[in-house]
């Protein structure tokens, strides 16, 4: 016995390959969403990681100037502390969870045609 589903491939493929359009179609659609935040986190972390280079270097520099002059001054604390905001704030941003229905169309879908093939399968 074959099964039903050979018999539509052999007979009509034009289907299968506008099932398998679709189905490329429905991907598409869904990971250009989840690529959009994946696309956005990822300059966030570039953003964070550079802001905590830029934090950790004016930091050193205005170790080394206050020991350099002895004396302190208000834009020692301001100039790293604007960098660690930056960092902090790509941070935050680069956190964010992934959306969790991500692909539910898609996994919706596979469902379904498991099991019609299941209930084909069971007739045959």
């Amino acid at each position: 016995m074959v099964h039903p589903i050979f018999s539509v491939l052999i007979s009509k493929p034009e289907l299968v390959m506008e099932h398998v359009a679709g189905y490329a179609s429905l991907m598409r659609d869904e990971a250009s969403t989840v690529g959009l935040v994946v696309a956005k986190r990822a300059v966030a972390w570039c953003v964070a990681l550079f802001g905590l280079l830029v934090f950790l270097i004016l930091t050193g520099v205005a170790a080394m100037l206050a020991a350099l002059h002895g004396a302190f001054h208000w834009m020692l604390i301001v100039a790293p502390g604007i960098a660690l905001a930056v960092a902090i704030g790509g941070w935050t941003v680069a956190r964010q969870r992934l959306p969790e229905k991500a692909f539910t169309e898609l996994k919706a879908q596979l469902d379904a045609d498991a099991q019609a093939l299941r209930a084909i399968g069971a007739r045959s």
